[in-house]
């Protein structure tokens, strides 16, 4: 290895060239991060490697909590709403046009960004908000998929929703299959979709004239509260992090030009999969109006649109298609609204849990309400629960566009990317007209809660009055703190020293192979000193050892090509050229595989070490079942002594 300048600093006085947005939290979806090539020359080719993501956004648009809206405004107002359904796809396709160069050209998701952008109290209660929403979304997913069980298979609703716990497993298990394979599982059940509802418009036969009569705008109070659920359910706000995140799969390349080529595929991925979603919620609305505004029957509930279809419509095809369109529909969903958490989480706090933890949590917190409304209110309860949840999402999206209009619009962060004033324009247009609706939602249930409440009238308004307050405060703070803030600061690298000091220690045994674990933590730097000193009090020699254990890693062993791994690569550089600095004969082993544990473990039986120096991270109880122990694992499955190591910090705890 050829030294260069860099490389020739004593490790003592050497600075992570990587600093804090580029650690832990620094990197969305690090498993799949940049795993996609897209250096094809052939133009179709290089579609199909853009191809992806979009889709995977675009099935938060055709979610179980769309079909509630979409039916209840088609039973109750027929096609009037169908120029909502389109408006709001539009603007949903600019505001995720603006998520994904988000990512494509700054490499930071629309959390990230905000951790960036605002205050700590700011930022916190965005993510807080954030994950209410993605709640929510899991609500009608969970709802969606047990009423799909039940309609097809007469599976009780009770248990139905308990039975969609279970999909947690196989979410995981199609993470460790790559993004690619997400995408395709997802693209089949969309088609699906697709297939089984052009079905239903084929036996309903609409009107053609009264569906373009429907895209003319007209809204009154009556229809407010259907049409503001409609724009929650389809401009969805964790699609906005989601979407930054997932562009960030494809290898892109650093270059203006590959960036405005991976803008121009992007845009063209996310206008074909959101038309069809568009075309899979209208086609619900316009059935619905078809079927039953025509009929005057009004839908309350899900399984009563079900149950409906087949005497309606003269074929029991339609209900079993609806069913069918239902199952996948929860099921696509659920996917990305794991992903959609990871992010959050992980871009707003710099937190990262097992993925399994993470799904049973949020799966854990939408299945609580779901199983008290239906075990009070039977499955009616669920068809109001649906809505409601959609609405609460339609509430927390200014809280994600308004960031997302601003990170966009900064030439300080985007550069010749920023927006242009047309697009400004029509951002703000949109975040101002959403913003009008919830407002208007807002006061009018706020004074129907107060008719209706009674000798509690007063706690209704007092309650209303600090909820509103704090409504308008948070969204009068980041909408100001663009033109407020100061000027970033640079931040302050993160120095690495290794301790040079040989410690007196009994020479008992001698050591003449040193294993050192490394994990690109803080806790390296106690590994590495201890590990340092025991080699030159008895000449051994270093084996610097990691486990890359990323879904590409997995796949592709020590083929993997992640920007996650080119960063291993560089720090581990870095360590070795400085400990040869200092006489000290090294080694690097880097290894791919499932779990750091059973990589140890293997590579103690192929390289025989005498002793192995690990770090301890010096969590313990509850964190451990979060992050996992990888110490207790190594250490019940070899012979040799294992010296763990403890950093200050953690000792003082």
């Amino acid at each position: 290895m050829k030294d260069s300048p860099l490389l020739r600093r004593s490790f003592t006085d050497y600075r992570m060239v990587r600093d804090e947005s580029i650690d832990e939290g620094g990197i969305s979806l690090p498993e799949v991060h940049q795993s996609v090539t897209t250096a094809h020359t052939n133009g179709w080719r290089r579609l199909f490697a853009f191809a992806g993501p979009a889709y995977l956004v675009s099935v938060g648009y055709m979610d179980p909590g769309n079909w509630a809206t979409d039916l209840e405004g088609g039973a109750r107002f027929g096609y009037k709403l169908l120029w909502v359904l389109v408006l709001s796809n539009l603007m949903a396709l600019l505001l995720q046009t603006l998520s994904s160069r988000l990512g494509i050209v700054t490499g930071r998701d629309l959390a990230q960004a905000c951790r960036d952008e605002y205050p700590r109290a700011i930022y916190c209660t965005l993510w807080v908000l954030c994950e209410f929403a993605i709640v929510a979304c899991d609500l009608a997913e969970v709802l969606g998929a047990a009423i799909g069980l039940n309609l097809l298979f007469h599976i009780p609703l009770l248990a139905g929703v308990l039975i969609t716990a279970a999909d947690t497993l196989l979410v995981l298990w199609f993470s460790r299959l790559g993004i690619r394979v997400i995408e395709a599982f997802v693209l089949v059940l969309i088609g699906t979709i697709a297939v089984c509802f052009a079905f239903e418009i084929f036996f309903s036969r609409p009107n053609p004239h009264e569906i373009f009569a429907g895209l003319v705008p007209r809204l009154n109070v009556s229809s407010l509260y259907i049409a503001v659920g409609i724009f929650g359910a389809t401009v969805m706000p964790h699609n906005l992090y989601l979407h930054s995140a997932l562009v960030q799969t494809r290898r892109i390349g650093d270059t203006v030009e590959e960036k405005q080529r991976a803008c121009w595929y992007n845009l063209l991925d996310s206008t074909l999969a959101l038309n069809g979603a568009l075309f899979v919620n209208a086609a619900i609305l316009v059935m619905s109006a078809a079927v039953f505004f025509k009929r005057h029957i009004v839908v309350t509930e899900i399984a009563q649109a079900h149950q409906l279809l087949a005497p309606l419509l003269g074929t029991t095809a339609a209900s079993i298609l609806f069913g069918a369109a239902l199952l996948c529909s929860g099921q696509s969903s659920t996917l990305t609204g794991t992903m959609a958490g990871q992010i959050v989480m992980e871009g707003f706090l710099r937190f990262r849990m097992q993925p399994w933890l993470r799904r049973a949590m949020t799966r854990f917190l939408a299945i609580t309400p779901a199983v008290v409304v239906i075990y009070l209110f039977g499955s009616q309860g669920t068809f109001k629960l649906m809505l409601l949840s959609q609405v609460v999402l339609s509430l927390q999206l200014p809280f994600a566009v308004i960031p997302l209009v601003h990170l966009t619009g900064d030439r300080r962060r985007m550069g010749s990317f920023a927006n242009r004033l047309w697009v400004q324009i029509c951002a703000w247009g949109c975040a101002v007209f959403i913003l009008v609706l919830n407002v208007w939602l807002l006061w009018d249930q706020i004074v129907e809660w107060a008719d209706n409440s009674g000798p509690y009238r007063p706690f209704v308004i007092g309650a209303a009055v600090v909820f509103g307050g704090g409504f308008f405060l948070l969204l009068w703070r980041i909408t100001l703190s663009h033109w407020t803030r100061p000027e970033p600061v640079a931040v302050e690298r993160v120095a690495l020293k290794v301790r040079g000091e040989s410690v007196p220690v009994l020479q008992s045994q001698g050591y003449s192979r040193i294993l050192v674990p490394l994990d690109h933590s803080e806790s390296d730097q106690d590994a590495l000193g201890n590990a340092l000193a025991m080699a030159r009090l008895h000449g051994a020699r270093l084996i610097l050892l990691h486990v890359e254990e990323g879904v590409t890693s997995q796949m592709f062993g020590s083929l993997s090509s992640t920007a996650e791994i080119k960063e291993g690569q560089d720090y581990l550089a870095h360590i070795v050229a400085s400990l040869r600095e200092r006489d000290v004969r090294v080694d690097v082993v880097v290894r791919h595989g499932n779990t750091p544990a059973s990589q140890i473990t293997a590579a103690v039986r192929d390289l025989k070490p005498d002793l192995i120096v690990m770090a301890s991270h010096g969590h313990r109880g509850l964190l451990d079942l979060i992050f996992g122990t990888t110490i207790n694992s190594v250490r019940h499955r070899v012979k040799v002594p294992i010296l763990i190591v403890r950093g200050a910090q953690d000792s003082s705890k």
